[in-house]
């Protein structure tokens, strides 16, 4: 009879074993040498910090001049004179995107120039009590805000602040002197971006389930996993190594910090507010179209009169160029009152970027300050 061969007991590392991760990855850095070790530790500890530990802060300083049930609305300058009211995007994130940084911020640019009073849309994360909100119930505030700072203003709309800032313009066009609509998705059916396609091929039931998985509101942690899913090699490969290579560059680590505490921070929608947006804005294109209802009337663009100034990003993948400046199409404004501009940059660059700051919207200001001439 032939005998069997003992059986060798399976060879294990410490890294087949999860409770010994830790252990296996001390045990690499110290092989490759105590100041290969610092390096790795720092990069440990700053990459806890920038996702678990910083969080948004406004630049300047301000007073919460109403706190509404969606917004606190902050005042920035001198409390007299028309505002310009900052209608920040109500997408996932904060309001710092328009005062971003000290030496680095919209609020601070516009005041530089000419406007000596500006207003921040300061958007609450929605709770629980707030899951069934509607775009009705921020325009309500809008026009609470309008009137509580004298009934007329220059609206600036980043973003998704955009189409609310159109609407509050087409609606109440007496109450808007001059309109600024910066990377504002107003037209989305045109163009060929991600965001377009993402919310034409993706059912509705897909996002009902998304708002479902929330308990009723759209979580901001599913949105910033969609978004850094548009670009993954860069959010999950290159800003880790990109980090790790100038771990000991305070600069570097200064402005990544200043970022993140921003962007690694999204909050909550309401769930009947998003969905509303996803499937009347981006699938229906109702507002371009002159079909959507806000506060019991149907919405024309062409009831929009003030000076209008469109602003897009060349390479914006998030509102495309055509998204923004298709609005001429729509607006009743006179074409020659009618600014069209496409700067460099991408879409966040058009709100806190250094270079648009300082070249463009300095002009932008004087525009408004001027009345749109």
């Amino acid at each position: 009879m032939s005998k069997t061969a003992p059986v060798k007991p399976a060879k294990h590392t410490l890294t087949s074993v999860p409770a010994f991760w830790p252990m296996a990855m001390a045990a690499s850095m110290f092989e490759a040498g105590t100041d290969m070790l610092a390096k790795n530790v720092k990069f440990v500890e700053e990459e806890i910090k920038i996702h678990d530990e910083l969080r948004p802060a406004l630049a300047t300083p301000n007073q919460v001049r109403l706190d509404l049930r969606t917004m606190k609305l902050r005042e920035y300058g001198k409390p007299e004179g028309l505002a310009t009211l900052v209608v920040a995007p109500y997408a996932g994130h904060t309001a710092v995107i328009a005062d971003y940084h000290d030496g680095q911020s919209l609020v601070q640019t516009l005041l530089a120039n000419g406007l000596g009073r500006v207003v921040l849309t300061d958007w609450k994360p929605a709770t629980a009590d707030m899951k069934d909100l509607e775009v009705d119930n921020y325009l309500a505030e809008m026009v609470v805000a309008i009137d509580d700072l004298g009934g007329r203003v220059n609206l600036v709309g980043l973003c998704q602040g955009g189409w609310v800032s159109a609407m509050i313009a087409a609606r109440f066009p007496e109450k808007v002197n001059t309109l600024v609509l910066a990377g504002a998705p107003i037209d989305t059916d045109a163009g060929d971006g991600p965001i377009k396609r993402m919310a034409h091929q993706s059912p509705m039931s897909f996002y009902r389930e998304l708002v479902g998985l929330g308990g009723g509101l759209m979580q901001g942690k599913f949105m910033l996993q969609g978004w850094k899913n548009m670009n993954p090699e860069q959010h999950y490969v290159q800003d880790q190594i990109d980090l790790y290579e100038h771990i000991d560059d305070p600069a570097y680590i200064s402005k990544e910090e200043t970022f993140s505490s921003w962007y690694e921070n999204p909050i909550d929608l309401p769930g009947r507010w998003y969905l509303q947006v996803i499937e009347q804005l981006f699938k229906q294109n109702r507002l371009a179209k002159g079909k959507f209802v806000g506060l019991g009337r149907r919405l024309d663009l062409h009831d929009i009169t003030c000076p209008v100034y469109l602003l897009a990003g060349a390479s914006d993948d998030i509102t495309t160029p055509e998204q923004v400046l298709d609005a001429v199409k729509y607006i009743g404004t006179p074409k020659d009152r009618i600014v069209q501009e496409t700067v460099p940059g991408g879409h966040i660059g058009l709100f806190m970027g250094a270079r648009t700051l300082k070249e463009h919207w300095p002009r932008i200001s004087g525009w408004m300050s001027a009345g749109g001439k």
